[in-house]
């Protein structure tokens, strides 16, 4: 790889950690690894091809273009955090990945079983990635940090909101939102 082919991958894997809070070859390796699949099996959960998730574990490619692909990668990490916590067998886990698989996609903003506390209110966390999956969908984090900036004089909380929930990382917006509440 030339050092413009490497310059690339550096923005693309830079650009998907602000978009994704991760780069997306390091987020599907965990999934593989946590949830027992190959790459071609979580291509097929999530929808894309094989040659397309390469490229975007590869760094070739940054952007999840389909907001069903990206809400499917974050059903697809709950159900591995349920894994990893002894809440799904392995059984079930398989059947819930079928049942991922064949969604829609629907609304960025739907709510399942998956997606909700034991109370049956989404969680914080969830919540938090359907507005970043919502806002990624349509703009780039930069292009968001840019409406940010000109929304700042005017509307100082709209431009944080945007920075924090558009334009951050999950774990960050996490604790914004915590940290707001009282």
């Amino acid at each position: 790889m030339d050092a413009a082919q490497q310059e690339a991958t550096a923005r693309a894997r830079e650009l998907q950690r602000n978009w994704y809070g991760e780069p997306l070859g390091a987020l599907f390796r965990k999934l593989i690894d946590d949830l027992g699949l190959n790459q071609a099996r979580l291509a097929g959960v999530l929808g894309l091809s094989a040659p397309m998730l390469s490229q975007l574990m590869s760094g070739q490619r940054a952007k999840i273009g389909n907001p069903a692909v990206v809400q499917r990668v974050q059903l697809l990490q709950e159900l591995a955090a349920q894994v990893a916590d002894g809440s799904v067998s392995a059984a079930e886990a398989t059947e819930r990945m079928d049942e991922i698989k064949r969604s829609q996609g629907g609304s960025v903003l739907s709510n399942t079983t998956q997606t909700t506390s034991g109370s049956g209110a989404p969680t914080v966390k969830r919540v938090v990635r359907e507005i970043q999956s919502l806002l990624r969908s349509v703009a780039a984090a930069g292009d968001i940090i840019d409406a940010a900036d000109t929304l700042a004089p005017s509307h100082p909380e709209l431009a944080e909101f945007l920075k924090v929930y558009g334009a951050g990382r999950t774990s960050d917006a996490v604790a914004h939102y915590q940290s707001h509440q009282n």
